[in-house]
Formats: structure tokens, sequence, C-alpha cells
């Protein structure tokens, strides 16, 4: 299994930035996804899930500004993220884990995802 963040750079706060992860070695299918985050001397936080029916979840912090979508097609997860602002500099991951994501509680834990992409930085000022 491989995944490859890019589209990071430098953004405007109040602007908005789209994250691309290209996957190989593995169904999409078969695997939930997630995006996720770690700010300096922060630990790793989940944004977002997409399961393998397709269901989408948000972090409570992300509700209403991010989204995540997937193009098969092109073995693709994609994570917009709207009106950002400093605080979302960070580096961010792409994740997969096999099978279905899990419940509340236990869907953004760093922990339950199997393969992470090496990041990709993005700094909002």
């Amino acid at each position: 299994v491989q995944l490859v963040e890019s589209g990071g750079g430098l953004v405007q706060p109040g602007g908005s930035l789209r994250l691309s992860c290209a996957f190989s070695g593995y169904t999409y299918s078969g695997h939930c996804m997630g995006w996720f985050r770690q700010a300096p001397g922060k630990a790793r936080e989940g944004i977002a899930a997409l399961n393998t029916d397709g269901t989408r979840t948000y972090a409570d912090s992300e509700k209403g500004r991010a989204t995540i979508s997937k193009d098969t097609s092109k073995s693709t997860l994609y994570l917009t993220l709207d009106n950002v602002h400093p605080e979302d500099t960070a580096m961010y991951f792409c994740a997969a884990r096999g099978g279905r994501c899990l419940a509340d509680g236990l869907r953004f834990d760093v922990h339950t995802y199997a393969y992470y992409g090496q990041g990709t930085q993005v700094t909002v000022s």
C-alpha cells in the first residue's frame, strides 16, 4: 500500500486548500481512508474519514469547512478545507486501514490506521 500526498504550500487566511492523495497497492473499496494533520509540538489529529460505503464523517472541529472526496478512476483521495486560518498550519497526512472505518470514538484514532503517507506541509499566513 502506498499513499502519496500533494497540494500543500502557502495559503492565505480565509482562502481554501485542496490536497490530493494518490493511493496504490490495494482496492479502495476495501479500505477506510482518512485525512489527519499534525502541527508542530502537537499530536496528530483526525479531520475527515471516508468509509467503504462512501459515508463521510468529519471531526467536530472541521464540520462545515472540510470536504473529503475521492476519484476512483484516478485512485486519488482529496481534502478540501475552506476558510483556512493560521491554526490550520500543519503537516497533512492521508491514511488507510483495511475494512470499514471504526465507530465514533475510534474513527479518528491515529493508531487504528495501518498506512500513512509522508505528508504535505500546509502553511497559512
